[in-house]
């Protein structure tokens, strides 16, 4: 699977042929749920501490613990890549992994 994040910050699959196809914003967070809370929530999802998230993304643990706290939002290439992990994580750990 080839992801795209798009300057107006959709998140596109991109197909074989060179299309793309919206990937659903089921994957977003909700307009209640704050990006601390979405973070949280996708970390969670994948039953792994703070330390081993940080790990398999290649971030320090510092940056997890505040998108969690709020103290920072995750932009840009993080945002997508959550949402990657959160519709496909074993994709997603196994790309990091390499």
């Amino acid at each position: 699977m080839r992801v795209r994040l798009k300057a107006d910050g959709r998140l596109v699959e991109v197909m074989a042929d060179g299309s793309e196809r919206a990937i659903s914003a089921e994957v977003s967070p909700t307009p209640e749920e704050s990006q601390a809370d979405y973070a949280r929530r996708v970390r969670a999802a994948t039953h792994l501490t703070q330390a081993d998230f940080a790990s398999r993304l290649g971030v320090p643990v510092e940056t997890v613990r505040n998108w969690e706290q709020g103290k920072r939002a995750p932009r840009g290439p993080a945002r997508a890549l959550l949402k990657l992990i959160e519709r496909a994580p074993d994709a997603a750990f196994a790309a990091l992994a390499h």
